[in-house]
């Protein structure tokens, strides 16, 4: 099985367009490791991490691996709607294994570690991601500079973020969903499928 590691965002504009992107990422991956069922890693929070999981999960014989952060009960307080946390054990009942990573000193860390865990144990990472700089230690932007400096496939679907403490986009609604490859073998790329 090929194993697909998920950085993201937690909150997700023009999700169409941002799904779109997560088939064409998959369908590159297919591509590169032919006739291997998928794996997704998954820590299964909000937006980036469940999307990707779903998409993942409607393909033949998928798995679906999660690294939990926190213990289950700690974890699922960070979701404050309950639709989102009812969504979360919907998809850990899918989950064909459950990692409770060990504790961490901080929150932090332990989101930190979450994203190392991803990181060790995937064959390539699908980053959906505005492409700043993390906003946090273990946020999208430093578990794809890690993804990077070890040299791992990486699938990079242009997703929006909210500026800190505002509801302001980070990125235009033009390039959502838009997607660049690196570490893939060379592939006739479309416009808005480019290697880099």
């Amino acid at each position: 099985m090929v194993a697909i590691g998920v950085t993201g965002h937690r909150y997700l504009a023009e999700l169409g367009a941002i799904t779109a992107g997560v088939d064409r990422a998959l369908g590159r991956i297919e591509e590169t490791f032919p006739s291997q069922p998928l794996t997704i890693i998954s820590p299964l929070a909000e937006g980036a991490d469940r999307l990707m999981a779903r998409e993942v999960l409607a393909r033949s014989a998928a798995r679906l691996v999660v690294p939990l952060p926190l213990p289950q009960s700690d974890y699922i307080a960070d979701f404050e709607a309950d639709e989102s946390k009812e969504a979360f054990l919907a998809l850990l009942d899918r989950a064909d294994e459950v990692i409770t990573l060990p504790p961490a000193p901080t929150r932090d860390q332990a989101y930190a570690a979450a994203g190392r865990y991803v990181l060790d144990h995937c064959d390539a990472l699908v980053a959906i991601w505005d492409g700043q700089m993390a906003q946090g230690p273990g946020g999208t932007g430093d578990i794809v500079v890690q993804a990077r400096r070890r040299g791992l496939p990486l699938a990079w679907i242009r997703a929006s973020n909210r500026r800190p403490d505002t509801v302001e986009l980070t990125t235009p609604n033009e390039e959502q969903g838009k997607v660049s490859f690196e570490g893939f073998p060379e592939h006739s790329s479309r416009p808005e499928e480019r290697d880099v």
